[in-house]
């Protein structure tokens, strides 16, 4: 089980590191649910190069897709992101902020 999750957090992070795929989450954040199409508008390469971008993002399970019709809907999918705020940023800021609220109860506790 470690094995996979780290394998998976892997994937994100290789997905992460390239600016285009980054491009493709920002665009997919700021409106979710859209085609290939509508994804290369927004970048100068061929789609070919846009869908080998998606296919690592769908492999990292930060983006989801969705078939309508002929089209297929490309969205977001956030948890990724989410778990590596929770595994690397989360706990070295919960000893910042325990250092703080010890800082003010320290201060408080003098003013008395």
């Amino acid at each position: 089980m470690v094995a996979y999750y780290h394998s998976a957090m892997d994937k994100v992070f290789k997905a992460l590191a390239d600016e285009t795929r980054r491009q493709l989450l920002d665009r997919l954040h700021a409106d979710n649910g859209q085609t290939l199409g509508q994804l290369c508008e927004h970048l100068a390469m061929t789609r070919q190069a846009v869908t080998k971008h998606l296919v690592l993002l769908e492999e990292a399970n930060l983006v989801a897709t969705v078939r309508r019709g002929r089209e297929k809907l490309h969205y977001l999918n956030p948890v990724p992101i989410h778990e590596i705020a929770e595994r690397w940023i989360g706990k070295f800021e919960r000893h910042r902020l325990q250092a703080l609220g010890d800082l003010k109860k320290n201060l408080e506790s003098s003013d008395e």
